[in-house]
């Protein structure tokens, strides 16, 4: 096993951030709806009232994965969670067991905040992923279905 050092982004990252974030869509073959560039996600996860929190993934010094995160709410724990947005390491570092210390990383942050659980969505084809994540005891939530309202739906209804 190799040192892998996590440590919290800092503004100084978001070019690296973004490259990770292209190279996560590539891989999850949806380049064509990246619409973040680096100012807005600067502006968002640096910026007056950060939106969100990004840890990095170093191995001899370099940057070899991220995961981007937020809180949410449990009205049913009454408690916060983590939702772990993104999570990519590149893929000449696979193996080294970045993703799984910067799941670990998240792990510790979320009962360190009291937090109820960690969660986040995997497409169903990315079997590699789904096996880490059984490997650390991770569930599939069975019965739920992730819904999306953007672009004009979301301001036809916000006009409503």
């Amino acid at each position: 096993m190799t040192d892998i050092i996590i440590r919290p982004a800092r503004a100084d990252d978001i070019g690296t951030i973004h490259d990770f974030i292209l190279a996560l869509a590539d891989y999850e073959r949806l380049a064509h709806a990246v619409k973040a560039d680096r100012a807005t996600l600067a502006r968002y996860l640096f910026g007056e009232r950060p939106m969100a929190e990004v840890l990095i993934a170093d191995h001899d010094g370099t940057a070899v994965g991220f995961a981007l995160f937020f809180h949410n709410f449990s009205t049913f724990e009454g408690r916060p969670g983590i939702y772990l947005e993104d999570l990519f390491v590149l893929p000449q570092a696979r193996g080294l067991g970045a993703g799984k210390a910067l799941l670990a990383r998240l792990a510790q942050l979320a009962i360190a905040r009291d937090c109820a659980r960690l969660e986040w969505s995997v497409l169903d084809w990315n079997a590699p992923a789904i096996a880490v994540y059984r490997a650390i005891g991770a569930t599939p939530m069975d019965g739920w279905t992730v819904q999306r309202l953007d672009g004009a739906a979301l301001a036809a209804l916000a006009d409503n």
